[in-house]
């Protein structure tokens, strides 16, 4: 879609903010829609970020993941042996996508988190490894955001005018633990409707279960390993509901939580039995 209110594009780190200023990285959400009142496009891609680094910043090891980095880039992404499920995780949340590798060539990993949609597969994946958002200033301001705190409700991202998002950081820690994904759509070439990670912290035993694409914002439950299957199920359920669910033309509320519990017990079962 042609947006005709633009009058310029300036390099992303132009120092001087205006009304009327927006962010371009991939621009496959951007350039989808009209855009009213946007009168400047800052190319962030110009700023030669690395797509994929590993990360020792200030004692927090692990990926960092830039906000630029391609949907293809990441897709073909090799991690090393201590992080053992990324690869499949990585995988499973790309091809969430259902869309072409022309989009996949354009579409960013960091656009996909922006756009705060919830079926976001790139949402999905930073829950599933209780990321942090590296949101940044003109002014070289930083601050770092939890995945779930960064997507605020359907559209909408925490960031004020003037912040931009540089990467995603995945712990080492989490890294090292395992994962298992569970997906749910009404056709199969449809959108996300109910999307249950499940991460198995290998030297605590403690499992973290996060809901996307049935609820507005990332939902996220952390138990002991061992809890019951039925009483998994009614925290899960007790904690989306309070929270809502996520009603468009992809998934009734009701049908969504219906799938959504039984990819719950699906991915409690995955990890205990990869933890036996």
């Amino acid at each position: 879609m042609d947006l005709p209110t633009v009058e310029a594009m300036v390099p992303g780190d132009e120092a001087d903010w205006r009304p009327g200023d927006c962010w371009l990285a991939g621009g496959t959400v951007l350039f989808s829609r009209p855009q009213q009142g946007v009168r400047r496009l800052r190319d962030l891609t110009v700023l030669g970020w690395p797509s994929l680094a590993a990360a020792d910043d200030e004692g927090r090891p692990g990926l960092d993941i830039a906000a630029t980095c391609t949907v293809a880039t990441l897709a073909r992404y090799r991690p090393p042996a201590r992080w053992p499920d990324l690869a499949v995780a990585i995988r499973r949340c790309c091809d969430a996508f259902l869309a072409s590798w022309k989009i996949w060539n354009v579409a960013t990993v960091g656009g996909n988190l922006c756009a705060a949609l919830p079926a976001g597969p790139m949402i999905s994946l930073a829950a599933a490894f209780d990321a942090r958002c590296d949101v940044r200033r003109l002014s070289g301001e930083r601050r770092l955001v939890p995945v779930d705190a960064f997507v605020v409700e359907p559209g909408v991202a925490a960031l004020q005018p003037g912040e931009y998002l540089h990467a995603i950081h995945l712990p080492e820690r989490e890294l090292t633990g395992r994962i298992a994904v569970r997906r749910a759509s009404l056709h199969p070439l449809g959108r996300s409707a109910a999307f249950v990670t499940g991460h198995l912290d290998v030297e605590s035993g403690r499992l973290r279960l996060t809901v996307t694409a049935a609820t507005p914002r990332p939902v996220t439950v952390s138990v002991p390993a061992p809890t019951a299957a039925a009483s998994l199920v009614d925290m899960v359920d007790a904690q989306v509901s309070a929270e809502g669910w996520h009603d468009d033309v992809h998934g009734l509320p009701a049908w969504r939580r219906h799938m959504t519990l039984r990819l719950v017990e699906q991915v409690r079962a995955d990890l205990l039995g990869a933890a036996r």
